[in-house]
């Protein structure tokens, strides 16, 4: 058995996240960015998971009417950060910043919505690398996702 597949199957015993995550939380930290313009919803959360939904419209096409892959890029960075920012136990000391992000496109998306799916690899004390798995509507793979965090002081 691979190390890859051992990480994507480890079942977590207790929750991940130091700051409880809600769903009206998680969707008002998109007001006025990025995500917001681009239609990100947050719509589900586990004990180590987050979901995310994304139209496929005239936001996040590109000029051949396919999901763009930079869109498919912000939904993964997106979910990481977010993911990141609940597992840092002090969020006034310090702050989540994307490191290195890693997109396999592996199918198109014309319409509806793509989902994507944030689970951990590694969350660590000071770097969190996270997996992240976006669908289309009929649950087929349209992009596979690293993330890599740094968790740093927060400057003011």
């Amino acid at each position: 058995m691979s190390l890859l597949y051992l990480c994507q199957h480890i079942k977590h015993e207790t929750m991940i996240w130091k700051n409880s995550p809600n769903l009206s939380g998680l969707n008002q930290m998109g007001t006025n960015n990025l995500g917001s313009h681009l239609g990100m919803e947050f719509t589900e959360f586990g004990d180590d998971y987050l979901i995310a939904r994304m139209p496929v419209d005239d936001r996040t096409r590109q000029p051949f009417g396919l999901l763009h892959g930079g869109a498919s890029a912000a939904l993964a960075e997106t979910l990481g950060s977010v993911a990141s920012f609940l597992c840092i136990e002090d969020s006034n000391e310090q702050m989540a910043v994307g490191v290195e992000i890693n997109c396999n496109h592996l199918r198109s998306a014309r319409k509806g919505f793509v989902y994507g799916r944030v689970s951990p690899f590694r969350v660590g004390r000071t770097m969190h690398v996270w997996n992240i798995e976006i669908t289309d509507e009929r649950q087929r793979l349209v992009c596979v996702s690293r993330l890599t965090i740094a968790v740093v002081k927060r400057t003011r």
